[in-house]
């Protein structure tokens, strides 16, 4: 299947890759042509602009939009609405707002042209590990666009499958969902980056209590001085809580068990602070949640180890860069 992509940063370019080979033909554009061009050398085809872009897109056009959420992805889309024709589809799988995905699902539809939001999650491990795609539009135009999801997600792999499900017909066990009209996709993308925001703070609050168990405030016989990376390791190994997340601390624990290459400083992407603006709309409490996403804005003006852990998590899985620090910043 023929589909473009715009945008080949991490996730961008990796989800270029991963269709390239699967067999898919992939158009790319990105305004730094030198990430272009990095891409036709691994088999796309490249194109020198917008207008180029399109022109080499068959029709109905496929043009999925990885760029920054926000006035970027608002730009692109509107860039694009002034360069497609009726029947031609733009997908945006960043991480934009769902309100934001309905909105423009309305203007598009003036104009004949389909709009798809893909909440996408896998960060820069995707190429390897495949994607988790939460898709929300036109049902028959997610149907169409099931190559491009089957060559993206995981697939199957060697995960058993949840007991009792053996007569149910769902392609989330193979890692892509189709989630319900337009916004639906992001609506859960949000919701699932705001449960990693309580998870990331759960673990990183335990593993601070750990690491200061010998402070000088306590009894001599009450103090400890863990070995934090091993302990991470350990828990992956038959505990409860074992999972992803916990593997990328133990990997940033054994390369460095102070963290010292972190500040501490956690920057949030969006969805937390939705995942509560819904909350307080549904009159639902989410204590957890709307605690981690407080404790990230608390770690921009005062730092701790369970900053740090927050932060080397981040970077683990989405290649986050924490911000340089400012002259006469702390």
């Amino acid at each position: 299947m023929q589909v473009g992509m715009i945008g080949m940063g991490r996730m961008g370019a990796n989800m270029a890759r991963r269709l390239v080979r699967g067999g898919h033909q992939c158009i790319v554009y990105d305004r730094k042509p030198e990430h272009v061009k990095q891409l036709v050398n691994e088999g796309a085809l490249g194109s020198a602009s917008l207008e180029d872009f399109i022109n080499k897109l068959s029709k109905p056009r496929t043009a999925w939009i990885m760029v920054t959420a926000g006035e970027p992805t608002e730009q692109m889309v509107e860039k694009l609405a002034n360069l497609m024709e009726a029947g031609d589809i733009i997908i945006d799988g960043g991480n934009s707002y769902y309100k934001d995905d309905v909105r423009r699902a309305k203007s598009l539809k003036q104009k004949n042209i389909h709009y798809v939001d893909v909440g996408t999650s896998g960060g820069i491990w995707g190429l390897e590990r495949g994607y988790c795609l939460m898709i929300g539009g036109e049902a028959d135009i997610f149907n169409h666009l099931t190559p491009l999801f089957k060559t993206l997600a995981p697939g199957r792999e060697d995960i058993p499958q949840t007991p009792g499900r053996g007569g149910k017909e769902s392609t989330a066990e193979a890692g892509y969902i189709y989630c319900g009209p337009y916004g639906a996709g992001h609506f859960v993308k949000m919701i699932h980056n705001g449960i990693e925001y309580g998870m990331m703070q759960a673990y990183a609050e335990g593993f601070d209590i750990l690491r200061n168990a010998n402070t000088n405030e306590l009894p001599e016989e009450y103090r400890y001085n863990f070995n934090v990376d091993d302990i991470a390791e350990v828990w992956r190994r038959g505990s409860v809580v074992r999972s992803w997340l916990l593997d990328l601390i133990a990997t940033a624990l054994y390369e460095d068990p102070t963290l010292s290459t972190y500040s501490g400083f956690v920057q949030d992407s969006g969805e937390g602070r939705w995942t509560v603006m819904a909350a307080i709309e549904e009159s639902v409490p989410v204590d957890v949640l709307s605690a981690s996403l407080y404790a990230r804005f608390r770690s921009r003006k005062e730092h701790t180890f369970a900053e740090k852990v927050l932060s080397a998590m981040r970077q683990k899985f989405g290649g986050h860069v924490e911000p340089q620090k400012q002259a006469g910043g702390d």
